[in-house]
């Protein structure tokens, strides 16, 4: 049985991203997108419908996407789904679903901070696409075996 968890986003940071490091050092930063969503009702009205999507980046990529993003940025990002539990201060399991980024590419262009753009934006105005690679050991830690 084949099995497939990839996620492909565009949006905009609701806030600016939280960098922290993990007990063993490693650079993790949260931030979450809003992508908003556009439709016809069935009365014909145009409506918008926007979804919040929690966001992890780790290593590397955690620090860069801490520098250089900040809330109102496009982002483009790509990962895998996940969801993990803890227990709260009183003791209540708590989950949460949230997107483990692979790459994270920023849209908005240089010098332009996070205002929407009007146009279509030229390669070289792009922020570059930054990649964790396996190979590397960059990759987000592997998800806990049960």
């Amino acid at each position: 049985m084949a099995n497939l968890n990839k996620v492909l986003l565009i949006g905009r940071l609701t806030r600016d991203p939280e960098l922290r490091y993990t007990q063993n050092g490693s650079p993790v930063t949260n931030f979450s997108l809003a992508i908003s969503s556009f439709y016809t009702d069935a009365s014909g009205e145009k409506k918008e419908s926007t979804d919040f999507v929690p966001v992890v980046v780790w290593k590397r990529q955690a620090e860069t996407c801490s520098q250089y993003l900040n809330k109102g940025s496009l982002a483009f990002v790509e990962g895998r789904i996940g969801t993990r539990s803890w227990e709260d201060q009183q003791g209540q399991k708590r989950y949460t679903t949230e997107v483990t980024a692979i790459r994270v590419q920023f849209l908005t262009p240089k010098g332009q901070g996070p205002e929407p753009v009007e146009g279509k934006l030229e390669e070289e105005q792009v922020e570059p696409v930054l990649e964790q690679s396996a190979e590397a050991g960059e990759s987000s830690p592997p998800p806990e075996e049960e």
